[in-house]
């Protein structure tokens, strides 16, 4: 967006705080008709939300009330939806609370990352917010059902570390959602060790999960969780690039019966 505003010889103001005096006499003397706000980790203040006489609409990448929030994308591969979208809506002084003007959906794939999810919502967002701006007179907002909201927050360290205690699937699903940023992680010997690609396999095992159940030269290791088996394809392990499981596996040792997540 900066690039395309420069080419067209447009000005750019970046202020690292939306509340900065500055800033908000600058929008006041653009006399803005309308603000959007795409993906932008900052809560407008009730001055700039107040300005434009159009409003301030916002590009959010879920299909609300469910996924309000900072992470909407990951949380919703990790919770395993079946689909998401995004929505068009009118701030107000709510997070994610504002009216909806236009949705569209897609489907989430049983393999896809957080990061292909991401791309495709971009696209998506892009032309839905076109569609929005071209019809808004004529597209009657509808305010949210909030008792059916959900909040996805900005995800933690915790967040991101693998319970091995917990099904494949929710496993498999956690990996996906943390790819490619900021990565799911456990341990081994003590050692952080980021998984990037997983998948759910049959069997479901006798050990402790987290225990190595087997190793295959090609294809990966296998993990004993709550319910079932995890097959790790690949990995990063700690101040290490990212590889195949099965090269770390012959790299670092990994055997059955080593324990991971300790």
């Amino acid at each position: 967006v900066k690039e395309a505003a420069l080419a067209a010889g447009l000005n750019i103001l970046q202020p690292l705080k939306i509340r900065e005096t500055g800033f908000v006499d600058n929008l006041r003397r653009l006399a803005p008709e309308l603000i959007i706000v795409v993906a932008f980790g900052q809560i407008l203040p009730a001055e700039i939300l107040d300005l434009p006489p159009y409003g301030c609409i916002n590009v959010h990448a879920s299909l609300l009330p469910k996924y309000r929030g900072a992470a909407p994308i990951h949380w919703a591969v990790i919770n395993g939806e079946e689909k998401t979208g995004v929505t068009t809506m009118y701030m107000d002084r709510g997070l994610d609370t504002g009216d909806m003007l236009l949705k569209a959906e897609i489907d989430i794939g049983s393999e896809e990352t957080a990061g292909s999810v991401h791309d495709r919502l971009a696209d998506l967002g892009a032309n839905v917010l076109v569609e929005t701006l071209a019809n808004l007179a004529d597209i009657k907002r509808k305010p949210q059902n909030h008792p059916e909201s959900t909040y996805a927050p900005m995800l933690s360290r915790e967040d991101e570390f693998i319970h091995w205690e917990k099904d494949n699937i929710q496993v498999v699903n956690l990996i996906r959602g943390m790819n490619p940023w900021p990565g799911a992680y456990t341990t081994y010997k003590g050692k952080a060790i980021k998984v990037f690609q997983a998948q759910v396999i049959e069997g479901k095992g006798q050990k402790a999960p987290g225990t190595i159940i087997g190793v295959d030269k090609d294809l990966g290791f296998t993990v004993q969780t709550r319910s079932g088996l995890v097959l790790v394809k690949k990995v990063q392990p700690q101040g290490g690039k990212r590889m195949e499981a099965a090269a770390f596996a012959r790299g670092y040792g990994l055997a059955v019966n080593d324990k991971l997540g300790d």
